[in-house]
């Protein structure tokens, strides 16, 4: 069974993978898991590792969805979820999630290594440089945060970010060693082919139309097909309410997917390769209308953003990114692109990634906010445990209830124009 895969750089190179076919008739499963992106594959391979029988539904093909769109950093803290924040919202429980946190970027690297997955893995290392010079002390006071936890964070000053960089564009910033990036799709798809391994069964063009529970068990049905299973792990984040839209309204309205855009140049030649990013870290800036750069295995250099409005969005935002690289790089001029996309992230209320409980022995998360990649990965192993068996009090899964936007609607059609609030934001020093 074939299924398209929307045009992308990582569709054109990642490992190809033949579809399995769908959920048909009724089965029975230990563990079920809706969505075969990072967390339900990650989700999957824990739960079968500790001896439990697992099924994967998956609506459309394994890393269809953000898993295989994004830009592929690796990236072990949040975009504005500070360490004190979670301690102070969640206690002990939310002390734990600093250290999943922390750790997420090793957890997916090591679980790369573990099944020597084809996946493009480079742990190089993630920088978040400074824009502007106010931004220095922020970046120093996120450094002092996460060194407290004790994470490897370390604080780069101007002549540190330049050699690093190759550019005097930015300030200093926070690098965190553990960080990196992958082929995101391509890292699906090994996932799949381990969780495989461990005798998972996944299903995919398994669209769930609903979930319930019955008495012992939780019912999942298919277009085609009824799933039994004891536990129910929910793993489709930003892309719940777009397979289908009644799966999980509640949750669904508590986000709002923004199209990210991603592109990719033209492999760069061995001198420019040397100056700009010699250690080939993973970068995001500290703008919210953010500048992120990393390369990819042939030498490109994988970038992307955001503009306002409908009109041409592609070749727009297209110019924009090379524009931005040129700005940084000029000894690079203005580059070409050679491929462009597009995923949705999901974007909450306050940027806390919520995990919600959906009954006995069922969970799920949601609220990305631009670092899925590996939170997802941690998540999806924390949830496992969850239903095998670990006692709650030991996991980093702080419960909340879903809180959907008011006309969820209206507030998804006028996100994009938050762009200019950050835009101006940008302009202005921090007061620290």
């Amino acid at each position: 069974m074939t299924i398209e895969f929307p045009p992308s750089l990582w569709a054109a190179t990642a490992p190809e993978r033949i579809a399995t076919p769908a959920l048909s008739g009724q089965a029975e499963t230990d563990v079920a898991i809706i969505g075969g992106g990072f967390t339900g594959l990650s989700a999957a391979i824990e739960a079968a590792r500790r001896g439990h029988a697992v099924t994967v539904l998956e609506g459309r093909a394994i890393g269809w969805g953000a898993s295989g769109r994004n830009n592929g950093q690796v990236i072990p803290t949040l975009t504005s979820a500070e360490p004190d924040a979670w301690v102070s919202r969640f206690g002990e429980g939310g002390r734990r999630m600093v250290g999943l946190i922390g750790n997420s970027a090793s957890i997916l690297f090591d679980l790369v290594r573990e099944f020597g997955m084809d996946a493009e893995a480079e742990q190089t290392g993630w920088f978040q440089p400074t824009h502007s010079p106010g931004r220095v002390k922020l970046s120093q006071k996120r450094v002092d945060a996460w060194q407290r936890f004790g994470f490897p964070a370390e604080f780069k000053d101007a002549a540190q970010t330049q050699e690093l960089l190759g550019t005097d564009f930015w300030y200093g910033g926070m690098f965190n060693p553990t960080g990196g990036h992958i082929n995101p799709l391509a890292l699906a798809r090994a996932m799949a082919k381990a969780a495989e391994g461990l005798g998972v069964k996944i299903h995919e063009a398994s669209a769930v139309s609903s979930f319930r529970r019955e008495g012992a068990q939780w019912r999942i049905e298919t277009k085609d097909g009824v799933l039994k299973s004891r536990a129910l792990i929910l793993a489709t984040n930003t892309y719940t309410g777009e397979v289908t839209p009644s799966l999980a309204p509640r949750l669904a309205r508590s986000i709002v997917p923004v199209l990210s855009w991603q592109m990719s140049t033209e492999p760069l030649g061995d001198n420019l390769r040397a100056s700009i990013l010699p250690g080939r870290q993973a970068v995001s800036d500290t703008r919210g209308d953010l500048r992120f750069f990393r390369y990819d295995a042939r030498n490109r250099l994988i970038t992307g953003g955001a503009v306002i409005g409908s009109y041409d969005v592609a070749n727009r935002v297209r110019k924009k990114a090379a524009q931005n690289l040129a700005e940084a790089f000029p000894e690079m001029n203005v580059p070409e692109m050679t491929h462009v996309w597009s995923g949705y992230i999901g974007m909450n209320w306050d940027r806390f990634p919520k995990v919600h409980r959906l009954g006995p022995d069922g969970w799920a998360w949601i609220g990305c906010n631009g670092r899925g990649v590996a939170l997802g990965t941690a998540l999806g192993r924390e949830m496992a445990r969850a239903v095998t068996g670990m006692a709650e009090s030991e996991l980093a899964l702080p419960v909340t209830e879903p809180k959907p936007f008011p006309v969820h609607s209206l507030v998804r059609r006028v996100a994009p124009t938050y762009l200019a609030w950050l835009r101006r934001k940008d302009l202005s020093e921090p007061k620290l």
